[in-house]
């Protein structure tokens, strides 16, 4: 064997052996490659050999390139793409034609839905861009993050990608994890537990993000171990409505495990909540998804074994701006056993591959998850989750579009499919037809208390009050 091939073999086998060490930055020489022949968040810059992919321009980094000068949040972000026409369809009768630029998953929807799921696939748009204080921030880090003790976090890093050069499947979870989405956020969301007629009950959320990681000129010393701060509040139905989730994300999770309140509406009271993890349920996710399947894939890696599998060109959800746009409804997306696949949008993507197999004595529903993670925004398009038979049980499907006034690529739906039960769970329904996401929302580490909690509710209920009371005095006036 000559000694390139060698090297080659040499390298394939250290991405497929389970992470055992605490694992170095890059050298100098190799993070100089970022913003060069690498993209600054470490993707290839140049495209396929085929022309099917094409190479890294910058991305969507502004309304003005997006081709909307005028846009900003939080309106719904326009289609750059919507002139774009299918470039082909793929389905059951032609799947073993592209089978080697498909996920399990895919392949699986494919054969059991093969009367109605389809993959329009469009020419590839790579629009991903962030920051640039996010690539120097990444260039700074790709020489001094390390993981922490047992992969289960990551020291030496802040701002942007750790690992931009991943050498371990833990690594490159790290990276979503830890990738840009923005310094902070809120929206109105609605989820929906899909019958396999089509029949469904929306749980309506408002959610805000504070990412403490990501801020201008963050420093690891001030996070106090945390990530990012986030809320979830229960809106509709009225059965549920009130109750709050607040989680604090930590770093090195080494250290401590994340932390979580509840509060209660009936009980009116918060308390700890540790079980908000791994596989205890979603909220109001009617047993469709686990706690660590939200934004695809969070918390703790430390369950699993993680193999860097390598990277492969497959088609993925990808610049769904369609999904996005006001005039789309509950109605136009959700059809029985999957979503409306004529609102969906498929390219051709250069991904990483990583694969993570349940430890010997840990417990999780999912035996061994396969995740699809985009090289140009860390982001995670696509999820094949395995039952303890080594039967592929769910498929996760990452529909993202490039926010470009921020700028960064995050999901505007994420849906769940249950192949064993034929229902499906779909998360990213917008109510307001002006409104998405709120990038504009300012917020300090002060709202993100569990006394805050106490305090958002009682302000909120004595509104309710003040607002029933009103009521009544109108009708009082009117029977007078």
């Amino acid at each position: 064997m000559n000694i390139k091939k060698f090297a080659a073999v040499a390298a394939l086998g250290m991405m497929l052996v389970p992470f055992a060490v605490v694992t170095a930055g890059v050298s100098a020489q190799d993070a100089a490659r970022l913003g060069a022949d690498l993209t600054p968040l470490g993707g290839e810059k140049a495209g396929n050999a085929a022309g099917t992919i094409p190479a890294w321009d910058g991305g969507l980094s502004s309304p003005a390139k997006a081709g909307f000068p005028n846009f900003a949040s939080p309106g719904r972000a326009p289609d750059p793409y919507a002139s774009d026409k299918p470039s082909f369809k793929i389905n059951a009768a032609n799947m073993a034609q592209y089978a080697d630029h498909l996920t399990e998953g895919d392949k699986a929807l494919l054969k059991q839905y093969k009367d109605t799921f389809f993959m329009n696939v469009y020419p590839t748009h790579r629009s991903a861009a962030s920051p640039q204080r996010i690539y120097d921030a990444t260039k700074r880090n790709a020489t001094s993050a390390q993981l922490a003790a047992g992969g289960n976090g990551v020291v030496g890093a802040v701002e942007g990608i750790p690992f931009p050069q991943p050498k371990s499947g833990v690594e490159a979870f790290w990276n979503h994890v830890l990738r840009y989405r923005a310094d902070a956020a809120a929206r109105e969301i609605g989820q929906a537990a899909v019958s396999p007629s089509g029949s469904y009950n929306m749980v309506k959320f408002h959610d805000e993000f504070y990412v403490a990681y990501s801020q201008p000129n963050a420093k690891e010393a001030d996070l106090d171990n945390v990530i990012l701060y986030f809320i979830e509040e229960t809106v509709a139905p009225a059965r549920l409505a009130g109750d709050i989730l607040l989680v604090h994300e930590t770093l090195d999770q080494s250290k401590e495990n994340r932390r979580a309140w509840i509060y209660n509406a009936g009980q009116r009271r918060v308390r700890r909540a540790p079980d908000v993890a791994f596989d205890n349920p979603g909220t109001a996710a009617d047993g469709l998804r686990t706690s660590d399947q939200f934004d695809m894939y969070n918390g703790s890696p430390e369950r699993y074994d993680w193999k860097l599998v390598g990277k492969k060109e497959i088609y993925v959800p990808y610049n769904s701006y369609r999904l996005h746009q006001a005039k789309v409804k509950p109605d136009d997306v959700i059809r029985p056993l999957h979503i409306n696949q004529d609102l969906t949008r498929y390219e051709l993507h250069r991904v990483w591959v990583v694969d993570s197999v349940l430890k010997p004595g840990q417990r999780h529903i999912y035996k061994r998850r396969t995740l699809y993670i985009d090289e140009d925004s860390w982001q995670i398009v696509a999820v094949d989750c395995y039952d303890a038979r080594d039967q592929l049980w769910r498929v996760q499907e990452g529909h993202g579009i490039n926010y470009f006034n921020v700028p960064t690529y995050w999901t505007t739906m994420e849906v769940t499919y249950d192949l064993q039960s034929r229902r499906y769970l779909a998360l990213g329904f917008e109510d307001h037809a002006d409104r998405s996401y709120d990038f504009g929302i300012k917020r300090n580490l002060g709202d993100y208390t569990a006394a805050a909690l106490r305090t958002r509710r009682s302000e909120e209920h004595t509104s309710e009050l003040q607002s029933h009371s009103f009521i009544s005095y109108a009708v009082f006036c009117l029977k007078k």
